[in-house]
């Protein structure tokens, strides 16, 4: 075919070198055709329509300012002339960022006194904000202190969360004038406080890098772990040990506190960020899952044994349960000596309490110059039994026990604690979690969810009804269990009973509960019902083990309820199936593949369950 085609080639071109005039003509021929063709080409009318101006995203009578044609440079100007000052870059089609634009309007409208708002359109193309940002994705939130910055917001897109950052950064530091102030600044938080003089001068040089070094904490962590104040009254000073002028104390609760080492390191911003992270303790992580694709709480959860506590949190306002589960925590993790309890020297006094029947309370602290300080602090109860209530502070553990000598009330269960606040923690009488984790192999880790935010994640572990009280799990992602702390038990001896050898706690199994219909030929098997099921000693029970995931399962329905059909009205079998996708059963009742199908017979202890291999070939 080749050897034709090359042989007629070879004609032609001959042909056309006797003829060039032939030649000639086929050239001009071509070229006739081509031109017609480019110019009626060029003369049509482009296809693709220009991009219309952007509108406003954001009410022009708001109390943000919508930059929507990407004015960065308008921006810039703005945010130097405010002391602090919110940017937020957007796009126009982003639902997120629907979402965000009434978040921000509504912690406008409340801060508007103090910080400046504005909005860049970062997606017009014609902008100055799209030709010099690179996002990656949007709404992107930074904050501005005057020349520092930005501050990126990295938490989630909520009113109190927004405005509770913005505030934080408003006011980096905290001003400490008295000792209780100190006292209750480091109650309950890791605090870092700094010590100057501002005799010799307005704004010493070493404020200034203290100020700038809570700016770049906030900028490494959004959640504010590490809280920074700032002491300016000698006396109150030496309640943390500072006695020289721009000092920095690291107040630590299970470890000895640190002053920052100006000897070996520079009094920088930089330097003192870094130390206090290298140095910090985390005792209770908050961890905020996205909601989307994401492994930061299966990256904690492989670190070993975690107990979950879901709350309702306002990050604006203060949270008692959240204080309970921190003084559990940090006393869970105090070894102060072998056998779980601090040996600090403490101080204590006697006081009596007010009530109806007379009490006497035992007070004791530390440090014996804090003693005024938490005897007005300090509420006294005469309760008949009153267990040790400890709160961690800078002067370690305080402790107030209350004993009396009252009738026993007739009905009241030993070990209870009358007058409980609603919706609180239980209390164990006993301290026996003070150092247990030094006392046990099976160490926790304690983190926090708000249950506002992650409730469905707490329903797929078993909570039941978002009433406002805490919902405590402990899960071991290596023994693949996980377990529920019940409303009536203490959170101490729900911890107490996990870190024990052999654990009296039973595996929580989280079921879906599904509507039985009453004219169905197979019975659905949940994980409330599945003991009762194939327990039943007047009938056999042969049960289908499948998932909406596994394919062949979905195949297997149809011939599952023709045997179903077969054995209709036999009073001595049930036919039943269970998704092992949805409902968690007992260890020695699970199977290692999809589809199986197990006989648990009548007789079980003379014959044991009997899986059913060939069982759809005889059918």
């Amino acid at each position: 075919m080749l050897q034709r085609v090359r042989a007629q080639l070879r004609q032609v071109s001959a042909q056309m070198a006797r003829r060039p005039v032939l030649c000639c003509g086929a050239i001009l021929l071509i070229c006739a055709l081509i031109l017609p063709i480019t110019l009626t080409c060029g003369r049509e009318k482009a296809v693709v329509a220009l991009a219309r101006a952007p509108g406003r995203f954001f009410p022009t009578d708001g109390q943000v300012l919508d930059l929507f044609l990407g004015q960065l440079e308008e921006a810039h100007v703005l945010r130097e002339e405010a002391d602090v000052s919110v940017v937020f870059y957007y796009a126009p089609w982003c639902a997120h960022c629907l979402t965000a634009q009434r978040v921000l309007q509504q912690v406008a409208l409340r801060l508007t006194a103090q910080v400046q708002f504005v909005a860049v359109n970062c997606w017009w193309h014609q902008g100055r904000c799209r030709k010099q940002k690179n996002f990656f994705q949007y709404p992107v939130i930074h904050l501005y202190y005057w020349r520092f910055g930005p501050i990126e917001y990295r938490g989630p897109v909520q009113s109190e969360y927004l405005e509770s950052f913005i505030l934080r950064v408003s006011t980096p530091l905290t001003y400490l004038p008295t000792s209780r102030a100190l006292h209750t600044f480091l109650t309950h938080q890791q605090g870092v406080v700094g010590y100057f003089q501002f005799n010799s001068s307005p704004q010493p040089a070493g404020y200034i890098s203290f100020l700038l070094s809570a700016l770049h904490a906030l900028r490494r962590d959004h959640q504010g772990a590490v809280r920074f104040a700032v002491v300016t009254n000698q006396a109150v000073a030496e309640g943390v040990s500072l006695r020289e002028d721009e000092s920095v104390y690291l107040h630590r609760h299970l470890n000895s506190s640190l002053v920052f080492p100006r000897a070996q390191r520079n009094l920088t911003a930089q330097a003192v960020c870094d130390w206090v992270f290298e140095n910090r303790e985390s005792v209770v992580h908050w961890i905020q899952p996205t909601g989307a694709k994401s492994y930061s709480l299966e990256a904690e959860l492989q670190k070993g044994p975690a107990l979950l506590t879901f709350l309702p949190h306002n990050p604006l306002s203060a949270n008692q349960l959240l204080n309970q589960v921190t003084d559990v925590a940090l006393r869970y993790h105090s070894c102060g000596s072998e056998d779980g309890v601090s040996s600090v020297p403490r101080c204590c006094q006697s006081l009596l309490a007010s009530g109806a029947e007379a009490s006497v309370c035992e007070l004791c602290v530390s440090h014996c110059w804090a003693l005024s300080v938490c005897v007005e602090h300090v509420q006294l109860s005469s309760a008949p039994c009153r267990s040790v209530q400890g709160s961690y502070s800078p002067f370690s553990q305080i402790s107030v026990c209350c004993r009396s000598v009252p009738r026993p009330i007739p009905g009241s269960i030993p070990g209870s604690i009358p007058g409980s606040i609603p919706g609180s923690i239980p209390v164990s009488i006993t301290d026996s979690i003070t150092g247990l984790q030094c006392r046990t192999n099976n160490t926790l880790r304690f983190y926090m969810l708000d249950a506002t935010l992650h409730w469905t994640l707490a329903q797929r572990l078993g909570a039941t009804n978002h009433s406002g009280r805490p919902f405590i799990t402990i899960i071991n992602l290596r023994d693949e269990t996980h377990y529920v702390l019940k409303h009536t038990d203490s959170l101490e001896d729900f911890i107490q009973n996990f870190s024990v050898s052999f654990s009296p706690l039973h595996r929580h199994l989280v079921g879906h509960k599904q509507h039985q219909h009453t004219q169905s030929l197979i019975q659905e098997v949940t994980s409330d019902s599945f003991l009762d099921t194939v327990m039943d000693s007047q009938r056999d029970v042969l049960l289908l083990y499948y998932s909406t995931w596994c394919g062949f399962c979905s195949l297997l329905n149809h011939v599952f309820l023709q045997l179903a059909r077969l054995f209709q009205g036999n009073g001595a079998l049930t036919v039943a199936r269970v998704n092992v996708g949805r409902n968690d059963l007992p260890w020695e009742f699970m199977v290692d593949h999809l589809p199986s199908v197990l006989l648990f017979p009548r007789h079980r202890f003379k014959n044991p369950v009997i899986k059913c291999k060939t069982l759809f070939r005889t059918v």
